[in-house]
């Protein structure tokens, strides 16, 4: 058996390799806890801006599905104006060319404009009301209304270029509501487009960040492992040290001829037989590990 003083030249320079393994593991531990808990703010601030890029995906698809309506409500209107600019072009261009083909066939006689002629009627009137043409004048008066009378009917057929120019304006302000009615149109597909853009871009973004969030989960299961092995080879370390600790004061007292509990020889001579490289029986490794 080995003697207590061979026992003690093994165990002394072992505590003081345990010791430095000791402190290794627990530095290591606590670097890797602080890489779990960097690793923690890292995700969880991934996390939060995850969120709220949702959520402003989420604004943005409501806009974008907004504008749409609004396109779809801004073409029904365009085409209404459509349809009524087509309606009036083509009333414009029939009239144009059944001025053309009357001016072929037909010699338009100049005359004064209806305006004159029927303020020229009604002095008539009013001279005949007030007794100017009594008499054989009254025959005279006939003649004239009834001239005038005529006279205004070819005005009136030969005054049709007023009719075109109310259809020429009438087409104009059909084309500027048109036009508006497109441009409208056109601004509300931006809009529309630009949220839809938008939306693909924030979506693009929160695939990013929860890949990194991901990622750095998986940072953190495995500095988590790493810290949770290291701290239980620090814990296996201390308990042997203590248990080498504890074999070297019951030497130290047998030494010094001090009283020392019986249980505790027995484990010393145990250990002293083991480290020596005797075999124990299964009682005797009870024995230790009850202790």
């Amino acid at each position: 058996m080995m003697q207590s003083i061979e026992v003690k030249d093994i165990l002394k320079p072992r505590c003081s390799t345990i010791e430095e393994q000791i402190s290794y593991n627990r530095e290591e531990r606590d670097l890797w806890n602080s890489k779990v808990r960097s690793l923690l703010d890292e995700r969880n601030e991934l996390n939060r801006q995850v969120k709220e890029l949702i959520t402003e995906v989420q604004n943005q698809k409501a806009l974008r599905d907004d504008e749409n309506q609004n396109v779809r409500e801004l073409k029904e209107k365009r085409a209404e104006y459509s349809d009524s600019l087509k309606i009036i072009r083509t009333e414009f261009r029939e009239r144009i060319a059944l001025q053309e083909e009357e001016s072929k066939n037909e010699k338009v006689i100049r005359t004064r404009s209806p305006k004159q002629i029927i303020a020229e009627r009604d002095k008539f009137e009013r001279l005949y009301e007030q007794g100017r043409f009594l008499g054989k004048k009254e025959k005279e008066y006939l003649s004239k209304m009834k001239k005038l009378s005529a006279e205004l009917k070819t005005a009136k057929e030969n005054n049709k270029g007023d009719e075109i120019r109310d259809l020429k304006s009438k087409l104009r302000d059909a084309e500027k509501k048109q036009e508006s009615a497109h441009k409208n149109v056109k601004k509300a597909v931006e809009k529309a487009q630009e949220s839809h853009d938008l939306m693909a871009e924030l979506s693009d973004e929160v695939e990013r960040l929860r890949d990194k969030a991901n990622a750095a989960q998986g940072g953190v299961t495995r500095a988590k492992r790493e810290a949770d092995s290291l701290h239980s080879r620090y814990i296996v370390a201390l308990r042997c040290i203590h248990s080498m600790q504890d074999l070297l004061k019951i030497l130290d007292a047998r030494d010094a001829g001090r009283s020392v509990d019986e249980e505790q020889v027995e484990v010393t001579d145990l250990m002293t037989r083991l480290m020596s490289g005797d075999t124990l029986s299964t009682d005797e490794i009870m024995a230790l590990q009850r202790n």
